[in-house]
């Protein structure tokens, strides 16, 4: 009688092997198909308009031919750097401390909630908060206004991505430091954050990725900027917004280009993130080897 069983079992658990794996093949499809739709609607219709003077000139007036977004793409490039320069470090921070320092304590408790709540507010309360606290006493719009807001919509993501890829990391390998006489706060930054690395990068990534596209909170506090700008403490031009004011014109042209201007912020997201991530797999690569 066991032997009758053992084939049918066998093509049974076969059976299921393969009917799961045709459900997650399936269900990485339907992940991936409306990536990959958005991307070719973007390339058909915003390529025609890639040109060099896209990416050297600035917008010309209504009626002038030629005209592109040079003065977006830098401004959009000084507003992510500098947002990354005050979010990354202080998520990252958060982060250690709720793994490594604040397990259990009411501090803890409060940064996590706190992050949480944060990661929850949406973009434009972001915008009009820093308006309020920035915008309205310096008198003026800002590009610093515009990176304090996207910087503070970073630190939730990178916050908690880096608690849970330090909380990965074996306690095993704190011990082995620890019992060699390594101070903790010198494990947990050469040691655990080392280990946990690719884990943060690939959060801090996705904060990117997720500010990058954002126009709500720039319309309170980058503004926008007609023509070349790299000051911090002047309105300054952003791709998000150079595309949402084309986009409501009822003119052609600034269609075609608002078309185009999605297309090169998307193919600047996905590049910023295959370089970080290829570099920094390169450094993880030969420190282990």
């Amino acid at each position: 009688m066991s032997t009758l069983r053992s084939p049918f079992r066998s093509r049974m658990r076969a059976l299921t092997d393969h009917a799961v794996t045709g459900l997650a093949i399936l269900a990485t499809l339907i992940v991936v198909t409306p990536l990959i739709a958005i991307f070719a609607y973007l390339v058909v219709k915003g390529a025609v308009s890639l040109n060099w003077a896209f990416f050297t000139q600035v917008p010309k007036p209504v009626g002038e031919p030629g005209g592109g977004m040079a003065n977006a793409i830098v401004g959009s490039a000084l507003l992510l750097g500098v947002a990354s320069l005050i979010g990354v470090p202080i998520g990252i921070g958060a982060g250690i401390f709720l793994a490594e320092f604040g397990r259990g304590t009411r501090l803890a408790n409060a940064v996590r909630f706190t992050a949480d709540v944060l990661n929850g507010v949406p973009s434009i309360v972001m915008g009009l908060a820093i308006y309020a606290l920035i915008v309205v006493p310096q008198g003026h719009f800002s590009a610093f206004s515009g990176s304090v807001a996207l910087g503070i919509m970073m630190i939730p993501t990178v916050c908690r991505t880096t608690e849970e890829m330090l909380l990965m990391v074996p306690h095993a390998v704190r011990e082995a430091a620890l019992g060699l006489g390594v101070p903790n706060w010198r494990s947990a930054l050469s040691i655990t954050v080392k280990t946990a690395s690719p884990g943060i990068i690939t959060g801090c990534m996705l904060a990117f990725a997720r500010v990058a596209g954002e126009t709500a909170p720039l319309l309170f506090t980058a503004l926008g900027n007609e023509f070349w700008s790299s000051s911090l403490n002047q309105p300054i031009a952003a791709l998000p917004l150079q595309i949402y004011e084309y986009a409501l014109s009822p003119y052609d042209d600034w269609h075609r280009l608002a078309w185009a201007g999605a297309l090169v912020l998307i193919l600047l997201i996905v590049l910023s993130v295959a370089l970080v991530r290829y570099v920094t797999s390169r450094g993880v690569l030969k420190g282990a080897s």
